[in-house]
């Protein structure tokens, strides 16, 4: 049912669910796990907390079903440290369920068994990767490691693993209680299903919506999120959180599909959709997120330990007054080495909000560098101040 469903990875990658599964039932081996990813570390994301706060019982249900269908008896919730009202509703769940008989040994009288535990995480952004994550519930310092062997090969404590995200499991129940049809009939052929964006910057109405594949993102903004705050104009979207991508207005018609929103340079992630005006200055916000994954780089790799950081020298630069022409090539070079030379996710995504930002909003580049000036407004180093003695 999972496998024809559609249903595909809500953490980021698009993954489809039923052949993940797959993969790891087929793997040899007497002990296997299931392993929940909560770590949610997005700025400006909350779906998954949301989720493990109001509804812990289904993402603990979709991953008893993936227990019983990849042939796994033991489970692992990884969750923020962070997110201590989640931790707390999940350790009810996990008691009401072993009370009920639907956690341990010989589940509702049949042979099958399967047990929870919870791991909390330090706060580091790269144990979302998902082998970073399996180190971390080992005790070791999160750091991604070399793939293949993929985890449902070998994964926690070398043995077969699956993993999937909070909002890929809470899907399941649903799809087990509705059939693979019912699911497949919401989204479009490129993406199945609903999705759960977490709108937040300058949107009238901010939170938590939960929408069908295929939707545009104009819709999303306009029509669910109220428009842009105090009427001002719509100038772009990040989505795909600090690895992500900015989309510009003129891209609005977009279907939020996983093949469409690629397309734009962008990522779907794991939910985060951060809405910008006309007062937001593009470079200063490819400096914001790119400052914020080379602080969270683990440092195994050194394009991406080195080349974020220089890449954010650069952009620290130009957002200060102080850049040269020779600059955006010089990012486009350092974006490229970095996309093509990092060990996980993290390094080859980090360049992204640097490579829409110079794709669809190259003129502001050229503004800070060659005039010394800042369309938005923004950045304060590149601000004139004048004395109008008349007034």
């Amino acid at each position: 049912e999972v496998l024809n469903s559609g249903l595909s990875g809500r953490g980021g990658a698009g993954f489809p669910t039923g052949r993940k599964w797959q993969f790891a039932r087929n793997s040899p081996g007497g002990k296997k796990y299931i392993i929940c990813n909560g770590d949610e570390g997005d700025p400006g994301a909350f779906m998954d907390r949301s989720v493990l706060e109001g509804d812990p019982h289904s993402v603990m249900e979709g991953m008893l079903i993936a227990g019983y269908a990849v042939g796994a008896d033991e489970g692992y919730f990884y969750v923020r440290a962070e997110y201590p009202l989640a931790v707390a509703r999940i350790k009810l769940a996990i008691a009401a369920a072993r009370k009920q008989g639907l956690l341990g040994r010989n589940i509702m009288g049949t042979t099958f068994c399967f047990d929870v535990h919870i791991k909390e995480g330090a706060g580091a952004f790269v144990c979302g990767e998902e082998t970073a994550l399996m180190q971390s519930i080992e005790g070791q310092r999160g750091m991604p490691r070399l793939r293949p062997p993929y985890p449902a090969v070998s994964g926690l404590w070398g043995k077969p693993t699956n993993i999937n995200n909070v909002e890929t499991f809470a899907n399941v129940p649903w799809i087990i209680l509705n059939g693979a049809a019912a699911y497949a009939a919401l989204g479009n052929e490129k993406s199945r299903g609903t999705k759960v964006f977490a709108l937040a910057g300058k949107i009238s109405r901010g939170g938590l919506v939960e929408v069908p594949m295929g939707i545009t993102i104009d819709e999303v903004i306009h029509e669910l999120g109220g428009g842009i705050k105090d009427g001002r104009q719509f100038k772009a979207v990040q989505m795909g959180g600090p690895s992500g991508g900015c989309i510009p207005a003129s891209l609005g018609g977009t279907t939020i599909d996983f093949v469409s929103v690629n397309a734009t340079g962008a990522i779907m992630g794991s939910g985060g959709m951060v809405v910008m005006d006309d007062t937001t200055c593009m470079v200063d916000i490819a400096r914001f997120f790119l400052d914020f994954t080379q602080k969270e780089s683990c440092g195994k790799c050194t394009f991406c330990r080195i080349g974020t950081k220089r890449m954010l020298e650069i952009l620290n630069r130009i957002t200060q007054g102080r850049g040269e022409p020779a600059d955006i090539d010089l990012l486009l070079d350092l974006a490229e080495k970095i996309k093509t030379s990092s060990l996980c996710a993290l390094g080859q995504t980090a360049p992204n909000p640097v490579l829409t930002t110079l794709k669809y909003f190259r003129d502001e580049y050229e503004a800070h560098i060659r005039d010394k000036r800042c369309p938005a407004r923004a950045c304060k180093a590149l601000l004139r101040y004048e004395i109008i003695a008349e007034k």
